[in-house]
């Protein structure tokens, strides 16, 4: 567990239990440079028919600027993005036996099922053949500046860009790291990378001398719900849509973390190529480093990777591949 550090400080589509009322208070989050605050963050669940008769799922509300608004879900392409609440309320409402036929929900099924693991529940490999890997690169909490290397080695890799990421990242990592932060969104925003925001908790909790069963966000007294809806939000107010999955810290979870976490609409990601720790990248490996800085090994593996695979990246034989594309061919 090297790469982290201790920080400061089925689908059961049962509606009473995303219509209660959520009182969620702001955290104590410095000033961050951000598009609005956001306040009223809770999550609901309301499936219903957009313009275009498609299937949508409004999964968290809020309000900013003193409107209100829905966080959507496309169940179709696993993306998620903001509409206004009146156009949500005035659309088609429909029932919940639609969205059993959809591939997130499916795929959330699925990876929300027993046996529960203490240890990388969730995606760990490909759904179905295909040519590439999916690279997912964790920024836990950590005073050392994100590692550039791998960022900037993906703009030299012979592949159309732009090219997909998921970034795992925990709010105190985005509070710490502003000028990372703004540096990822430039290369967003030129066009180099498209990066998927995956939600890794908000303060990712790590104790080194206690055990998995009472470590990371199974530490006693953690507020689970608060952590996910806490980085969902802070991700909101700097302008960046979130993602409909989650990383555990540390990979650790149990049966009541996944259960809430299916409740909450989200698909947990795990890895089978965690390559500081020795595994190997493969055809639909979930590729896990850690770019906070914390893991340099692996960031050295990770180019070491991409330089014996050159010519296969040249020629079309392997690539990376943006998340959504572990669950559906293209």
């Amino acid at each position: 567990m090297t790469a982290c550090r201790k920080p400061a400080g089925v689908v059961r589509f049962v509606k009473t239990a995303f219509f209660a009322l959520l009182f969620f208070a702001a955290p104590p989050w410095p000033e961050l440079p951000a598009i609005g605050a956001v306040s009223d963050y809770q999550p609901v669940f309301k499936a219903f028919y957009d313009e275009s008769r498609t299937l949508r799922v409004a999964i968290r509300s809020f309000r900013r600027g003193g409107e209100d608004f829905f966080l959507v879900l496309d169940p179709y392409r696993f993306s998620l993005t903001e509409t206004a609440s009146a156009t949500v309320l005035s659309s088609p409402a429909t029932g919940d036996a639609p969205l059993w036929g959809t591939p997130f929900y499916g795929a959330l099924q699925r990876l929300t099922s027993p046996p529960y693991h203490l240890q990388n529940d969730g995606l760990r490999h490909s759904e179905h053949p295909v040519p590439g890997y999916f690279l997912t690169a964790d920024l836990c909490p950590a005073k050392k500046p994100l590692d550039r290397r791998f960022v900037e080695a993906m703009g030299t890799l012979p592949q159309k860009s732009p090219i997909p990421v998921a970034l795992m990242v925990s709010g105190l990592w985005i509070q710490r790291h502003e000028s990372d932060l703004a540096w990822l969104r430039e290369k967003e925003s030129s066009g180099m990378l498209s990066i998927t925001w995956v939600n890794h908790s908000f303060t990712h909790a790590f104790d080194p001398s206690a055990p998995l069963e009472r470590n990371f966000l199974l530490t006693p007294k953690t507020d689970f719900l608060h952590e996910v809806l806490a980085l969902e939000r802070l991700l909101i107010e700097q302008g960046i849509a979130p993602s409909p999955f989650f990383r555990f810290p540390g990979l650790v979870s149990s049966r009541r973390l996944v259960e809430e976490l299916r409740n909450l609409s989200l698909i947990p990601i795990g890895s089978d190529a965690w390559l500081a720790k020795g595994e190997t990248a493969k055809p639909g490996s979930v590729v896990l480093v850690h770019g906070n800085g914390n893991e340099p090994e692996g960031i050295r593996l990770l180019l070491s990777l991409w330089e014996g695979q050159r010519e296969a990246f040249a020629r079309g034989q392997t690539t990376l591949l943006p998340l959504r594309e572990a669950f559906f061919p293209r």
